[in-house]
């Protein structure tokens, strides 16, 4: 996973001698893919930079590798560039040079994922780096999620920036809004299921469904239990029977699975019950090969994650977000196995 991020990666010099954008797509055979599924969009983003972020600076925080703390580095650089003076995010580049997409619908500044991806990764961040531009970027771009009416999907991320960055007691004023999101989160249901939104239908996508992580924590730390059994009853719903049937459907993504193993974690840590960490394991299998193909969607000997599973067939295509919620998941085999690569094993190619 960690190799296939880093065949993904390009230094991008425009921005800084360091800053990393991770390509977003790529073919069965590695070759990179620009990303053009809502018209031309470009060839990375802050969508999966931010998420990358994340991982390398949970991984750097275990481990204290060096070539850990250069991609933190390097990941932080293209997030913050691509942050405008008024705090929102531009989501694409359009080449490496560095080009930022202003008018594509999933680039233009302010977009609600990658304006809450970037939040998540700086509040991560903050807890792993020392460097004062994190704080000021977070509170330029925390106007637009406290000013700004946003889907459940979307919401939760903002919850679980705003728990990371309260934690550190910098954000009293945060308390208050935390709650009223959790109280946005549980009004957005369909019986005992959280929806992603107010418009949607049927059962709920899994991908990006955090809602319940989101409640889980949150229950805790604002000491209202009452979000724990709401997130308990929706994740009763939604993930247990899928869990189960190894995600038997006809279209499964890493991301789907990732956020299934995230949710289970964390009732896990806020319920105390061991029975979801039970449901976490079976979730993680997919990866290993309980899934509808019967192969591992993680090639160990390629280090390299598959994009999913489509038809119930492996899809051999291997993008940045794949790899990045792979190695979240698996993050334990992760910590242990980065000890071994030099620095040159996981660098970008063009990294000089």
């Amino acid at each position: 996973m960690l190799r296939q991020i880093a065949r993904l990666g390009h230094v991008v010099p425009s921005i800084s001698s360091k800053a990393i954008a991770v390509a977003v797509y790529a073919s069965a055979n590695d070759d990179t893919v620009v990303a053009r599924e809502a018209g031309f969009e470009g060839v990375a983003c802050v969508d999966d930079a931010a998420r990358a972020l994340e991982l390398y600076c949970e991984l750097w925080r275990a481990t204290k590798l060096p070539w850990a703390l250069e991609w933190c580095e390097g990941l932080l650089d293209f997030v913050l560039a691509m942050q405008d003076d008024d705090g929102r995010w531009v989501n694409f580049i359009r080449d490496w040079g560095g080009t930022p997409n202003r008018v594509g619908r999933t680039s233009v500044a302010g977009g609600e994922f990658w304006q809450a991806r970037a939040m998540l990764s700086l509040a991560t961040a903050s807890g792993a780096l020392d460097d004062a531009r994190i704080g000021r970027a977070f509170d330029d771009g925390l106007p637009h999620l406290v000013e700004n009416a946003a889907p459940s999907d979307v919401r939760s991320l903002h919850i679980l920036a705003a728990l990371s960055m309260s934690r550190d007691g910098d954000y009293p004023q945060l308390r208050s809004v935390l709650s009223s999101w959790c109280d946005e989160l549980v009004a957005c249901r369909q019986g005992d299921m959280l929806m992603n939104s107010t418009m949607e239908v049927g059962e709920p996508h899994l991908w990006a469904h955090f809602q319940e992580s989101a409640l889980a924590d949150a229950s805790v730390y604002l000491d209202r239990p009452e979000l724990l059994d709401v997130a308990r009853r929706s994740a009763e719903a939604i993930f247990v029977r899928l869990i189960h049937s190894g995600f038997d459907r006809p279209l499964t993504s890493p991301f789907d699975v990732a956020t299934s193993y995230d949710v289970m974690t964390r009732l896990a840590a806020s319920s105390g019950e061991t029975t979801y960490l039970d449901l976490a394991g079976e979730a993680r299998e997919w990866f290993n090969g309980r899934n509808p193909s019967g192969q591992p969607v993680y090639d160990r000997e390629k280090g390299r994650v598959a994009d999913g599973i489509d038809g119930g067939r492996l899809n051999t295509h291997s993008g940045a977000e794949s790899n990045i919620v792979g190695a979240q998941t698996l993050f334990s085999e992760v910590k242990m196995s980065a000890g071994r690569y030099a620095l040159d094993g996981v660098r970008p190619p063009d990294w000089t």
